[in-house]
């Protein structure tokens, strides 16, 4: 709902003033809305249980459609804006009313800077630091974050550009900042495709998780080696693990049985994200 009515005030502005920065800032707006729509899709999508063509259920639906989000806000909105700005530099159109202008992208700026305030408290509740947030598997938060990033850098690149306008009356800076927009959404959009990527295509848990999972298995007293460890992310708080384990010899098979039962349950516990997981004993 904010988003639409930023679009609607960014764009009627951009049509009055002739600013290519303002339109830049609309576009971006509209694309953020549609972004937001999808991400929530696959929300909802990734919640949906189990069935015989998804036996480890639809986690990854979250990194999919984060995916094609980050398509619609970073990518599209980029060229959009990078070629509205190349035509600005290259014929460049009167901007007018520097003031509403200036009033749009101010408010435009306020509205990003409080949602990356929202944003950073959830990561505080979450008892995370920023650098492990940014840091983390959770795509479809870190994409929202970077978009009210990216909006008020180029906020603040369209304010000191109608700012020269007013000032010398070189219109060529109206086009020059919506290029620095498009080229910094474009980026951003790249950066945060190449971590999808990997998640989608079956990123391993990190090194780090990896060797404290072995830690709660060896200390089973009944585990002599772990022969294997095998895992996937299946969502930001879903992974798939499987182990090959070697019990210590004279164990029963019930024996064996209870014991890969209660350290799957440790693992669980100590590591919520195990939703799945498959031991195979080894003699």
């Amino acid at each position: 709902m904010l988003n639409g009515a930023l679009f609607a005030f960014n764009l009627d502005v951009a049509i009055i003033s002739g600013s290519r920065a303002v339109l830049a800032q609309a576009i971006y707006s509209v694309t953020d809305l549609v972004g937001a729509a999808l991400l929530l899709w696959g929300l909802y999508a990734s919640q949906l249980p189990a069935d015989y063509r998804h036996p480890f259920g639809r986690g990854k639906e979250r990194f999919y459609w984060a995916l094609i989000s980050i398509v619609v806000t970073f990518t599209i909105a980029g060229l959009l804006a990078l070629s509205t700005g190349v035509d600005q530099y290259a014929s460049p159109v009167a901007v007018t009313h520097i003031g509403e202008a200036l009033i749009v992208i101010g408010v435009t700026l306020l509205v990003s800077a409080v949602s990356i305030a929202v944003t950073l408290r959830e990561v505080r509740r979450a008892r995370e630091t920023l650098q492990s947030f940014l840091e983390s598997r959770r795509i479809g938060l870190k994409s929202v974050f970077y978009q009210d990033v990216v909006s008020i850098v180029g906020c603040i690149v369209a304010f000191f550009a109608l700012l020269i306008i007013y000032r010398t009356g070189r219109y060529q800076a109206d086009g020059i900042a919506a290029i620095i927009e498009g080229v910094l959404l474009i980026i951003t959009g790249l950066v945060l495709t190449l971590e999808s990527h990997g998640l989608l295509i079956g990123q391993a848990l990190d090194p780090e998780e990896a060797r404290t999972i072995l830690s709660v298995v060896e200390r089973d007293p009944r585990v002599s080696k772990v022969r294997a460890l095998q895992s996937m992310v299946l969502g930001p708080d879903d992974a798939l693990l499987a182990l090959r384990i070697n019990f210590h010899d004279g164990l029963t098979t019930d024996q064996i049985e209870k014991a890969i039962d209660e350290v799957t349950l440790a693992l669980q516990q100590s590591h919520p994200l195990l939703r799945h997981v498959i031991i195979e004993p080894e003699s």
